[in-house]
C-alpha cells in the first residue's frame, strides 16, 4: 500500500484525497511537511491495519482449536457409500470393469470413486 501511495503521489503526481482524514489529503500541504505528515499517517495506519490483521488470524486459529477440542466437525458432512460399492471395487480392482463404469454403478462421479477406492485401500493396510 505505501508504495503505491509514493508512487501515485511521487512519480505520477496525482492527488489523493482522503474525505474522512485530512492528514491524507495530499492537494493542501504541498510542502515538505504536509508530504510528510501524509506520509507519517500513513504508515501508522498500515502498521496499525498489519497488526490488526495478524491478531485476527491468532483469535481465527484459537476459535478454530477451540472448537476443535469440543468435537466440531468443519466441512460438509461425508456421504455414504452406495451398498454396492464394495463389490463393485472389487471387480474394478480385479479389472473385471473399468473406472468409468464401476462409478456409474455407484452412480457417483469418477473422482469420487476414486477418492473413496484410494481411501479404502489406506484403511485396508
Amino acid at each position: 500500500m505505501q508504495n503505491q501511495w509514493r508512487i501515485l503521489t511521487k512519480e505520477i503526481g496525482i492527488d489523493i484525497c482522503v474525505i474522512d482524514m485530512p492528514l491524507l489529503d495530499t492537494r493542501n500541504g504541498k510542502d515538505l511537511m504536509g508530504t510528510f505528515i501524509a506520509d507519517l499517517v500513513l504508515q501508522i495506519l498500515s502498521f496499525v491495519a498489519q497488526n490488526e490483521r495478524e491478531n485476527i488470524r491468532v483469535r481465527q486459529a484459537q476459535g478454530i482449536a477451540a472448537a476443535k477440542a469440543r468435537g466440531v466437525r468443519f466441512g460438509r458432512p461425508p456421504k455414504p457409500l452406495p451398498e454396492n460399492y464394495f463389490e463393485v471395487y472389487r471387480r474394478w480392482k480385479a479389472g473385471e470393469i473399468s473406472g468409468v463404469a464401476a462409478a456409474e454403478e455407484c452412480e457417483m462421479t469418477l473422482s469420487r470413486f476414486r477418492y473413496q477406492a484410494q481411501s479404502y485401500e489406506r484403511l485396508s493396510i
